[in-house]
């Protein structure tokens, strides 16, 4: 009998507010392996993450999701995460009053049911900021209050690093970086990696791939992955755009459009 994959997504369909955005998604991500998912505004990319992570608003309507051997699509978004499963967000929120540092102390605890040492957890924090060239100050500011897009998204792979999950979902984690700032966010998730995590890396832009090689490239069009590949996927795309793709696989003819904003 054949292992069962670590993280498998079987013919997921999912709704929004009544609408079906995702209509049959199959994904299987092995320990170690790095996922691309790539695709047009409005394809489904980040209302994946979302039901993949449990959030409350996106009802999955047919399908499985099983994670180390367990089916997880009745788990509270909070159970998942104890699980191993961590989601880096598109548009992090920030939350008033409560400092960064705090946050990070009081997830990990929650994360793995132990309390870490002041000191060991100081250390952490202290080399977490220095490795994505934030200044020390940020440990003790409320967590992404008055942040800026960059100093949120850096903010994001620092709990990143000091969770260390299992499996991580980076929700367009290069989105509204410059170049300075995607290569300090890339070589934050680099560091992170190892060969028991696996990682979905959700991105509109080839750039970012440029840092972090993907072993497999996805293309979610219309709430499907309709096509797979590996890191030449990601090139033609970033020459070609998603029309000649898309017409090639006979899904489009002529000029294609998703319809509708991202989701």
């Amino acid at each position: 009998m054949s292992e069962q994959p670590f993280f498998e997504v079987r013919d997921l369909h999912a709704a929004v507010e009544g609408r079906e955005i995702l209509q049959g998604v199959n994904l299987t991500i092995n320990r170690g392996e790095i996922h691309a998912l790539m695709g047009p505004n409005g394809s489904g990319k980040s209302t994946l993450a979302y039901t993949l992570m449990g959030h409350p608003k996106y009802e999955v309507t047919a399908g499985e999701i099983w994670f180390r051997g367990e089916n997880i699509v009745g788990l509270s978004p909070d159970e998942r995460a104890r699980r191993g499963m961590f989601l880096a967000f598109q548009y992090p929120v920030g939350i008033p009053g409560v400092p960064l540092a705090t946050f990070l102390r009081t997830a990990i605890k929650a994360r793995t049911g132990q309390e870490v040492s002041a000191l060991e957890f100081r250390r952490r924090v202290r080399e977490g900021l220095q490795r994505l060239k934030m200044d020390e100050s940020f440990a003790t500011r409320y967590l992404n209050e008055g942040f800026s897009g960059g100093e949120k998204k850096k903010a994001e792979v620092l709990q990143l690093a000091l969770l260390r999950p299992q499996l991580a979902i980076l929700d367009e984690t290069d989105s509204g970086l410059d170049i300075d700032a995607i290569r300090i966010v890339a070589d934050g998730v680099k560091q992170v990696l190892s060969p028991d995590m696996g990682v979905l890396l959700i991105t509109h832009y080839e750039n970012f791939l440029k840092h972090i090689t993907p072993d497999y490239v996805h293309v979610l069009y219309r709430g499907r992955i309709v096509t797979s590949g590996g890191r030449e996927l990601a090139d033609r795309l970033q020459a070609e755009g998603y029309d000649p793709l898309l017409a090639e696989l006979g899904l489009v003819e002529g000029t294609a459009a998703a319809a509708g904003g991202e989701r």
